[in-house]
């Protein structure tokens, strides 16, 4: 083969290769302390949720489809796959956020109403938005915990306000925090 061919046999390869890169640096700083794996419920069908909605009664609320229940255990496969048996896992109190967090099977759950929906409530989230910052903080303040990595399950305004990135469902947005003062490092979809 002449050179030009090897050269783009080669590029070719680096860009194909980037992604996996990008990811597998990324699950490295989630298993090495100091980031959050900030992600957004996996797939329930609609938006927002319909009226009558109570948090306590997942009748009344928007859930995961089947094709959601599947992706939340693909990722938390994907977690496992990484060397993460195990996280400190919050999750906000709607149903399709707790049934994502129970199906990753990274351990016990720690509902955390600091990462429910303001979706219809706009005027809420910047106190709620602050609660997860110093939840963030005060749990990434000891190291890296023998429980694993932290882990937070919420709603796509949440990931948003705290990243500025609009997440797919299923998506995780991993954060470095200093403090409460937290960088964006980089993002891995559902399906990847």
């Amino acid at each position: 083969m002449n050179a030009l061919v090897l050269t783009f046999l080669f590029l070719v390869g680096l860009v194909a290769s980037a992604p996996a890169l990008a990811d597998d640096t990324l699950w490295a700083a989630l298993r090495g302390g100091g980031h959050v794996a900030l992600m957004r419920h996996a797939t329930a069908p609609g938006v927002g949720d319909p009226a009558g909605f109570k948090v306590e009664d997942c009748a009344t609320q928007r859930n995961l489809s089947a094709a959601g229940r599947e992706q939340a255990r693909r990722i938390g496969e994907r977690f496992r796959a990484r060397g993460i048996a195990a996280a400190r896992v919050y999750s906000s109190q709607w149903c399709r956020c707790l049934d994502t967090a129970r199906m990753l099977g990274l351990g016990e759950i720690t509902p955390f109403a600091g990462l429910n929906s303001f979706f219809r409530d706009g005027g809420r989230e910047a106190a709620q938005t602050a609660e997860v910052r110093a939840l963030i903080a005060r749990e990434l303040a000891s190291g890296v915990p023998a429980q694993g990595p932290l882990v937070l399950v919420t709603h796509q305004v949440n990931v948003t306000a705290l990243s500025g990135i609009y997440p797919a469902s299923g998506e995780i947005v991993v954060l470095r925090a200093n403090g409460d003062v937290l960088t964006v490092v980089g993002r891995m979809r559902a399906d990847d």
